[in-house]
């Protein structure tokens, strides 16, 4: 046995014990005889490990798992961590179903003919041989590899799960699926104001006075930063919640203001003029450490006022009033501005326009205080995978970008070369990705498409080979979050299921068999010591931050950054001037006004009458967890959300399917009616369901946001500006 593993302390009865196993009345399991057999040839007895899950989230939880005679038994929050507080989600209680899932891929599989789902079992030699020799026919065909394109998505976020990156740049120069589909305007929009993103630690939620989530629905998605929220809220804090939609989060507001989708910079815009009128900014934050104040004050005079506010908001000009009075004369205040915001075509300029209200007011720098939309400043590693040379005589000069939201689209119509072969992943386009069916017609066009997961997505469904990949319990990692600032270490808790393997051990191994081929062929090195690989990952600055001097630290628990845990303390912010720039000439190069400056939403279609959120589930991370049996019996099936005056308009009653519809595609679920969801709007919530064609992006164009060309090569996807028909589906 590992000695390391033997002197861990095992979990008794002085923790209580909070999962999905002492649950089992709620949800019965079984194992089958060949996953125990499997699981339990390493290790013995009860044992803890400490993990971190890697999902694309706010709150990368830090857990303690059980692990009973080789088996995952239990999961818990880590209390180590005074973020996660001992606490996880209930998607992190459903990880042990997860990892014994019996819908899991247990084996590389072939599929003959793409889509016909007529799979086979292969070896993983048949599956490396293949996909290689494809790589070195078409590396010879056209001359360089750029007609090689990956998709690598953030399914997973642990550090060393960037190996795909690297490998395929180990090969040559390839097509890379860039940008990002969920934050890249709110990114610009920060970094054309501050520099870059960058918010406070929300631990510091404690010490406002006054809080605004706005379009932050953290009651479903970062559960965590609640508690904090709440206790500032004892402390005598006011909490206020703007979003169209009555949320979880709004309904524990201590006020909810109901604003018209996409219209938030408009109210923005009217709290600053007020705040402006009544001179309740901070003239001296201001004189120090800010430029462009004066013009900034000039447009508000010019274009804005309360009842254009009014107006365009919907929200009436004496509330709009109110709520500048009181975010500016309560200190610290805080915003937390979330990504629903910035998924429209004018979500960049509704973003900097609500920090421009935490600068006029002096908030920025301070805890309890700024405009916080997330950060990379725990993201300082060496991504040591990533970087890796091409070979000799590999053809081409650099690698080649596509957007990432216009993929099928892009993988189609480049050319010279064109794009022949696609590698998947972390990511499920098919389901994710705006006009699922576009994305599936362009599949059908390339030589051999690639993906690695755990389940059969539809993006599966759509490959020719798909490798069987572990979850984060069987392999070694680390994980930091773009929101808190905890450092986390993913211990392998279980040896790897089946013959699943992590996504740096596929590209260890296609790297040995393509220099089998061809020697000297991949530059990819094979280093068996998964630890040797997270040693080339950390630097000196990373273990300053985090104050330990070597990452083996982490196996007595998860530890925070010691610094720079309130944004732009210090007032050096990071953009060309040094300073808060309510004038961006950054901005202006990039084709936008110079300050924040309203811009129209799409308008609402007659032909289409209801605007179309796909908004982000409880129980599932965009994709992710729904398909599995323990969240499918919480909820089996999509549905849409209309209002009760929606539901009479259409003669509509609970429960009844409808078919939604627009000029791309169609879902057919049926309606729950409700008044959270105004009379205008339709909601259902992003999430794969297995065997159901009924995905949230069906319904979903590809329409970009107004910023993200800065700092992700392309914008992003304004998921929130879509419309839609619904029909009554007379059973």
């Amino acid at each position: 046995m590992n000695k390391k593993i033997s002197r861990r302390t095992f979990l008794k009865g002085g923790m209580a014990t909070i999962g999905l196993a002492a649950c089992s009345s709620l949800f019965p399991f079984s194992f089958d005889k060949l996953t125990l057999l499997e699981a339990s040839e390493e290790n013995t007895g009860e044992m803890t490990f400490l993990n971190a899950c890697p999902r694309d989230c706010y709150d990368t939880c830090s857990i303690i798992s059980t692990v009973k005679d080789g088996v995952l038994k239990a999961i818990n929050g880590n209390p180590a961590n005074t973020y996660t507080n001992g606490h996880v989600c209930a998607k992190g209680y459903s990880y042990t179903r997860r990892v014994y899932s019996p819908d899991r891929i247990k084996y590389p599989m072939r599929q003959k003919g793409r889509g016909s789902g007529k799979w086979e079992r292969i070896s993983w030699d048949e599956a490396y041989t293949q996909i290689a020799k494809e790589i070195l026919r078409i590396k010879h065909e056209y001359g360089s590899t750029l007609p090689i394109c990956y998709n690598i998505g953030t399914g997973s976020m642990e550090i060393l799960h960037n190996a795909p990156k690297g490998f395929f740049a180990s090969i040559g120069y390839p097509t890379i699926a860039a940008g990002d589909p969920c934050w890249p305007a709110g990114m610009d929009a920060q970094s054309f104001d501050m520099g870059t993103i960058y918010c406070n630690d929300p631990e510091t939620f404690v010490n406002s006075k006054y809080i605004i989530l706005w379009g932050q629905n953290a009651a479903w998605t970062s559960i965590h930063s609640m508690h904090f929220i709440d206790k500032a809220r004892k402390a005598g804090a006011k909490l206020v919640v703007i979003d169209p939609v009555l949320t979880s989060t709004a309904s524990r507001a201590d006020e909810y203001i109901q604003i018209k989708p996409a219209s938030d910079g408009a109210l923005a815009l009217g709290m600053a003029r007020h705040i402006l009128d009544k001179k309740l900014y901070d003239a001296d934050w201001l004189e120090k450490n800010a430029i462009g104040t004066e013009d900034f004050f000039q447009y508000l005079t010019n274009e804005v006022s309360l009842e254009w506010a009014e107006k365009e908001s919907g929200v009436p000009k004496k509330v709009i009033a109110r709520l500048a009075e009181e975010y500016a004369t309560a200190k610290p205040a805080n915003i937390w501005i979330g990504y629903g915001i910035q998924r429209h075509t004018n979500g960049g300029q509704m973003v900097r326009s609500i920090d421009a209200l935490a600068a006029l007011t002096g908030n920025i720098g301070k805890s309890g205080g700024g405009a916080q939309y997330g950060q990379l400043q725990t993201w300082g590693f060496n991504y040591n995978t990533t970087l890796q040379k091409p070979p000799a005589n590999s053809g081409g000069t650099k690698p080649r970008n596509i957007d990432i939201n216009n993929f099928a689209h892009d993988i189609v119509a480049t050319q010279d070369p064109p794009i022949k072969m696609i590698w998947f992943a972390s990511r499920s386009a098919v389901s994710q990705d705006p006009d699922p069916e576009k994305t599936r017609q362009a599949l059908k066009k390339m030589d051999l498409v690639v993906t690695c997961d755990q389940f059969m997505t539809p993006t599966v469904a759509m490959s020719d080979i798909v490798l069987p990949v572990t979850t984060f319990f069987e392999s070694l990692g680390v994980n930091v979050s773009y929101w808190q600032y905890w450092l986390s270490l993913n211990e392998k808790a279980i040896k790897p299921m089946y013959e699943t393997k992590d996504d740096l051990q596929i590209a260890m191994d296609l790297s040995k068999k393509l220099n089998e081929l061809e020697p000297g062929s991949c530059t990819f090195p094979v280093i068996s010591n998964r630890e040797d690989w997270l040693d080339k990952e950390f630097n000196p600055d990373v273990y300053k931050l985090f104050g330990i001097s070597d990452w083996r630290e982490l196996r007595k628990g998860p530890v925070k950054a010691k610094t720079g845990l309130v944004a732009w303390q210090d007032g050096k912010f990071e953009t060309p001037s040094k300073k808060y720039e309510f004038h961006s000439e950054l901005a202006k190069k990039y084709k936008h006004p110079a300050i924040p400056s309203y811009l129209p939403c799409v308008p609402q279609s007659k032909k289409y009458p209801l605007r179309y959120f796909s908004s982000h589930w409880p129980i599932g991370t965009n994709v992710q967890f729904q398909n599995l049996d323990w969240m499918s019996a919480i909820q089996k099936e999509p549905f849409l959300e209309i209002h009760p005056l929606t539901a009479q308009k259409y003669a509509l009653k609970e429960g009844d399917k409808v078919k939604a519809y627009n000029d791309i595609g169609s879902i057919t679920v049926p309606v729950h009616i409700t008044s959270t969801v105004p009379p205008d709007m339709a909601i259902t919530y992003a999430a794969w369901y297995k065997d159901n064609p009924n995905l949230a992006n069906n319904l979903v164009k590809v329409r970009n946001t107004d910023m993200g060309s800065m700092k992700l090569n392309y914008p992003g996807t304004a998921f929130h500006d879509n419309f839609i028909e619904i029909k009554k589906i007379n059973n």
